[in-house]
């Protein structure tokens, strides 16, 4: 198996203890011909963007001169739409937010807005969280703190009486309970994925919010709005950097509920899970960090094994729960 770990800082990707019969060498994102020629010699099917988000462009652009399947986890909004439009003059797949939020949020919601005759009112909302809190914040690094921050500044989309909406970030909030817990909700950026486009003009109200620990969005909105720290993200990450402990004991809350009517009746329909850590040779893996990495391999497999998807943009409510369930295990 040939792998390229193409990033821009050169440090090296330890995977030779994980993936057996291994070639692994180190390419410069900055250096696209590099890329472009390495993937020729190699005959390299797809490359998989997993770089902070104002990388992912970068990798985009390097698929489309290489002629190879695409695939990303972004979860930044403008990235996604240049992805689109470069997966619009190519015979590859090209899928972005093949992650979790978006991601595999988009395939749960998908399956059961299908299940409804008229959809009135959906609520996608997804917690990566410590599962033991000390930090004042009430929360832990589990992720890109790059990407965490741009979910927190950047504008939020959804679908307000069955037409796209702007909402700002961090509003909106809400407690919600699960499993007898308390937790948080409030806009974050980008979670919707592509359903605000699926299903413009087809569900009356449809949004995404963050869940956290109660208190979390409070001290937020100080940092980013009173403080106004909202343009200036590489503070914020510096900050988040150097206050807030990295964990790997985190929980991932996945719940999604839809209400409408079917077969004449108004109904609800949810979906509920929690996803924890685990080992796995011989290393103690996030929640997160297996979440994502199931969603990237599993809308991989479905082109390159199944011939799942047409060429171009690749949607993730293309894929269906049974499938998503079927390939992951």
């Amino acid at each position: 198996m040939h792998i390229a770990d193409i990033q821009a800082d050169r440090k090296p990707l330890q995977l030779g203890k994980y993936v057996h019969n291994l070639t692994h060498c180190i390419l410069d994102i900055n250096h696209q011909q590099n890329v472009q020629a390495y993937t020729t010699q190699h005959d390299i099917q797809a490359l998989a963007a997993a770089l902070p988000y104002f990388l992912t462009k970068k990798m985009a652009e390097a698929a489309k001169a290489s002629n190879v399947n695409y695939f990303d986890l972004t979860e930044d909004v403008e990235t996604t739409r240049y992805v689109e439009t470069l997966a619009q003059s190519t015979s590859k797949v090209f899928a972005s937010q093949c992650g979790l939020a978006p991601g595999f949020i988009s395939v749960v919601t998908n399956d059961l807005i299908k299940q409804f005759d008229e959809t009135d009112t959906v609520k996608m909302r997804v917690g990566a969280l410590p599962v033991n809190v000390s930090h004042p914040l009430q929360y832990a690094l589990t992720w890109s703190t790059e990407g965490l921050i741009n979910e927190y500044v950047k504008s939020c989309e959804a679908i307000c009486n069955y037409q796209n909406v702007t909402l700002e970030p961090l509003a909106d909030l809400e407690t919600i309970k699960i499993d007898g817990l308390t937790y948080e909700a409030f806009n974050t950026s980008g979670g919707i994925g592509s359903l605000k486009d699926t299903y413009k003009g087809k569900v009356k109200n449809l949004n995404y919010k963050t869940v956290r620990y109660p208190g979390h969005c409070e001290k937020l909105r100080f940092l980013i709005n009173d403080l106004k720290l909202r343009n200036k993200q590489e503070l914020l990450c510096e900050i988040f950097n150097n206050a807030i402990p990295r964990v790997e004991d985190d929980v991932v809350l996945v719940y999604v509920s839809v209400e409408g009517t079917i077969n004449g009746v108004y109904s609800e329909r949810h979906f509920t899970k929690k996803y924890h850590s685990q080992e796995a040779f011989g290393q103690k893996w996030s929640a997160l960090q297996l979440a994502t990495a199931c969603g990237l391999c599993v809308t991989i497999d479905l082109p390159l094994k199944e011939k799942h998807f047409k060429a171009g943009f690749a949607k993730q409510e293309d894929i269906s729960l049974q499938h998503r369930v079927r390939r992951a295990s």
